[in-house]
């Protein structure tokens, strides 16, 4: 096969594929794994290559953090949070929803953030109930918490996975330079959540004292296995604050914390490994290979010089059309694959234009893939889960419906995050000029005396 004719083949396997999972046709996985097989058997990859383009950092990451949370979620701990949560609401409805939102984005930050919905959600349906509520302000609330929580971190959200992975960011550096952003972005959204729903979130005191009387100890299942759990969460959360200083993959700190947590609780392995949604990690494993395909023949390449050519290479123009590119696309499509294209694009953009710190550019496709998918129903993986809950038990959310209320939420957090980026730039603009006065000062009043010495 010619070296055009690879052009065209891996950029029509790739297009296809990624039309095929939009229209949810077929299961991604398949799809995915289907695109891999015809880059393999063209040989537009040889099989080292294959191996090659698979992040197992990024596979290692979330089956080590699946394990972790299948065996916590078996305490109960995450129900006892929610019924705690309303409880200090003192039963009322604009508190409940906000401090739900709060565990949702808080646990979404720490742990896998669908798991985090399907185990709060059963919950918020059972509270809404019992207050005679109807319970889609709390739903929505809840999943846009989810995706806001996970940019915060790490490990909160997929694409964070990816980018971590690819480019040596660690678990503090995403802390300290989106955390900032999120907290803010999380206020102001569910404050207009308050606004929009203020009107259907009204109790009678008699239904509102009904939930003060729950005993939320009575969701922990198993207390000698939480306390086994949280000790090994903890070890686990600190490994990735310090993994980076330790030079240690975050794949070694959660697949060494799974390991251990199936040790100290002599869980049943077949059992626990249930826990991993192993259609996710082949997705993964096929949506790889496919983009390393595209790599490999240059598309990404020439796409890249593309970029560079209609932003002249600028990095705040560059970065602001990563944001919003990035946060329309992932409002309907999925934020993954689309994280997938954009990390070697980004990488060779850096190359080309010969830019060393990407940094600013990383922060825009967080912040746009991660907030954008909070746009429609299907931008994100929490809500579609969230919304097929919900039509099993009668409440039926319509793509419209969601979107009325959600796009805008979605367009005011990267508004938000617009005006984070230009300022994160202009204070690291302004702190590297300090920093380089600061060594020419001191290299001059150091250098003054010793050239006076020298011309004597």
């Amino acid at each position: 096969m010619s070296e055009s004719t690879q052009v065209f083949f891996a950029t029509a396997v790739f297009l296809i594929t990624y039309a095929v999972i939009v229209s949810e046709k077929i299961h991604r996985t398949v799809v995915a794994l289907v695109g891999a097989c015809l880059m393999a058997l063209t040989k537009i990859l040889g099989l080292e290559q294959v191996i090659e383009a698979i992040d197992f950092n990024t596979i290692g990451l979330l089956v080590g953090m699946m394990i972790i949370v299948g065996i916590t979620k078996q305490t109960g701990i995450f129900e006892y949070l929610a019924i705690k949560a309303a409880k200090g609401s003192k039963g009322e409805p604009l508190k409940i929803i906000a401090a739900l939102s709060l565990i949702t984005a808080v646990l979404s930050a720490f742990l896998d953030n669908v798991t985090t919905v399907l185990l709060i959600v059963p919950v918020t349906f059972a509270i809404a109930k019992q207050l005679e509520l109807n319970p889609l302000p709390f739903l929505i609330a809840e999943i846009i918490s989810s995706n806001i929580g996970g940019t915060a971190t790490l490990i909160g959200d997929p694409p964070n996975i990816m980018i971590g992975s690819a480019t040596g960011l660690g678990f503090m550096d995403f802390v300290f330079n989106l955390t900032p952003v999120i907290v803010v972005i999380y206020i102001l959204t569910i404050f207009f959540i308050q606004i929009i729903y203020r009107k259907q979130l009204v109790a009678r005191p008699e239904l509102q004292s009904v939930i003060m009387e729950i005993d939320e100890k009575d969701e922990i299942k198993d207390a000698k296995l939480l306390h086994k759990c949280l000790v090994v969460l903890f070890l686990t959360v600190l490994g990735f604050v310090l993994h980076q200083y330790v030079h240690l993959e975050s794949s070694v700190i959660a697949l060494s914390g799974a390991s251990l947590l199936l040790l100290v609780t002599r869980s049943d392995p077949e059992h626990s490994l249930h826990a991993v949604e192993w259609p996710v990690i082949f997705f993964f494993v096929g949506l790889f290979v496919v983009v390393g395909a595209l790599e490999e023949v240059g598309v990404i390449e020439a796409m890249a010089k593309w970029s560079l050519e209609v932003t002249g290479g600028n990095m705040v123009p560059t970065s602001m059309l990563i944001l919003w590119l990035s946060a329309i696309a992932s409002a309907f499509v999925d934020n993954i694959p689309f994280v997938a294209t954009m990390i070697p694009l980004i990488q060779d953009m850096g190359r080309l234009g010969g830019i060393a710190d990407l940094n600013l550019l990383w922060w825009s496709l967080s912040l746009g893939a991660c907030l954008g998918g909070n746009g429609t129903a299907i931008g994100a993986s929490a809500n579609v889960v969230v919304i097929g809950i919900a039509e099993k038990r009668g409440l039926l959310i319509s793509f419209i419906n969601y979107m009325k209320i959600a796009f805008p939420l979605m367009l005011m957090s990267i508004v938000v995050s617009t005006g984070y980026l230009l300022l994160w730039h202009l204070v690291h603009t302004m702190t590297a000029i300090i920093v380089t006065l600061g060594v020419a000062i001191v290299l001059f009043l150091l250098l003054k005396p010793l050239s006076k010495m020298l011309t004597k």
